[in-house]
């Protein structure tokens, strides 16, 4: 699957978490991602992390983190996405009292990358 694809069904499969990215996206760049739909997964944990800090339970983002943790058997350019624009950018903001009950739920391949460049976990 290619980066676009992995994109657009992101976007068809988690239709809320994506307005709210969408909206995190046109704040910041203006518009609807062209090409290097990398920044727009950013802006997908800037809104995943805003649902933290809203104290939304884990089992409600649940299928999303599933759902990305098995695309990491994709192609290259999809894994460096997962990895580089969504896992490091999670838990920004959140604060280690809001963020233990999401890193709890969070696939240990997803834990795996936040942790090879964070080197620590969100939670105290």
């Amino acid at each position: 699957m290619t980066l676009q694809e992995f994109y657009s069904q992101v976007r068809v499969r988690f239709p809320d978490i994506s307005r709210k990215a969408d909206l995190d996206y046109g704040r910041l760049w203006g518009g609807e991602p062209s090409e290097g739909v990398s920044l727009w997964f950013e802006s997908l944990a800037s809104a995943l992390n805003e649902q933290m800090r809203r104290d939304v339970p884990p089992t409600v983002h649940l299928p999303l983190l599933l759902y990305i943790s098995s695309a990491l058997d994709g192609s290259d350019e999809v894994v460096r996405c997962i990895d580089v624009a969504f896992v490091e950018n999670l838990f920004g903001w959140v604060g280690p009292e809001r963020s233990p009950p999401y890193w709890a739920a969070m696939p240990d391949c997803l834990k795996q990358l936040y942790l090879g460049f964070h080197a620590r976990p969100p939670i105290p």
